[in-house]
């Protein structure tokens, strides 16, 4: 059964009222399901509670009004739902890590805040193209050899350090049979998630599996990621809605996960499912990692 009108009504309901004291009955009946049974739709699609996704996104709101407003906290809790000031402190403080306070004077809109309403393409990407729970691996330490290269989150120049990379990549020798090519965000060593926007310049190694470092010629350089526990979401379809992945998992899973992320870098593993950049069926995995 298709639950996405019912869904999409929910969303309309709640997004119209974000500021009012909403009850989870009230949006269940306006979908014309028990708030029982939707929530329970609600949670296996989009990956969080009906309550959830009106918390985080009430908070995303209120983050916006903190960097481009000078209203005053206060005026900025009731106009999202909070009931004061200290409520609304608290919460925003559990989920970013830092007061509303701080996050107005560091004036940096971050990625992890930027939890937006849940458009119908939106929602055809959590059903579809994304696995909404991960599954949780053990992986080994594994040699990478490749390329970095700088970017942001903004002006995402990640094809492009690819391209360059597939024309060299030839050289690398003791190459790993079959290879699997590995995306390596060093962006979680640089800054840190809570301090993340779509202006941050960060760096990306792009590379391949190899067995030995030996003979590495330049302009390659050498990875090593470290064995421990990730969280692992696979993809689906086109590498341009990759953005709408990762935007799920920084902002409505991590919020609402018990796992703690570990300061490892997370990466894209590329294996034989990847089938091409814009390729509809083509899959590649995102590993994140746990503690």
């Amino acid at each position: 059964m298709d639950y996405r009108p019912a869904l999409e009504q929910a969303i309309i309901y709640i997004e119209d009222r974000l500021g009012e004291a909403i009850k989870v009955e009230e949006v269940a009946r306006a979908a014309g399901y028990s708030y029982y049974h939707l929530n329970r739709q609600f949670s296996a699609i989009l990956g969080e509670s009906i309550g959830s996704y009106i918390k985080k996104r009430r908070l995303a709101s209120a983050a916006k009004a903190l960097l481009y407003t000078n209203k005053k906290v206060i005026e900025i809790a009731l106009e999202n739902g909070f009931e004061s000031s200290e409520s609304f402190s608290r919460a925003f403080k559990f989920n970013y890590r830092i007061s509303p306070q701080e996050y107005r004077i560091n004036r940096l809109d971050t990625f992890i805040a930027s939890k937006s309403k849940l458009h119908a393409n939106v929602l055809d990407h959590l059903t579809l193209n994304v696995t909404i729970q991960p599954t949780i691996v053990m992986f080994p330490e594994t040699k990478i050899a490749g390329i970095r290269g700088h970017t942001t989150l903004k002006d995402n120049k990640l094809a492009a350090l690819w391209q360059e990379f597939n024309h060299i990549a030839t050289q690398i020798p003791h190459r790993s049979i079959p290879g699997r090519g590995f995306g390596i965000c060093e962006a979680c060593h640089e800054n840190s998630l809570y301090e993340m926007s779509h202006e941050v310049l960060f760096t990306e190694v792009a590379g391949v599996e190899v067995e030995s470092f030996a003979g590495l010629p330049e302009p390659f350089v050498q990875k090593i990621l470290p064995a421990g526990r990730y969280a692992v979401f696979t993809h689906t379809g086109s590498l341009r809605a990759l953005p709408q992945t990762f935007q799920y998992i920084w902002g409505t899973w991590l919020l609402n996960t018990k796992e703690e992320m570990d300061d490892r870098e997370d990466f894209e593993l590329y294996d034989h499912r990847y089938l091409g950049y814009d390729h509809p069926n083509s899959k590649i995995d995102l590993y994140i990692p746990l503690k």
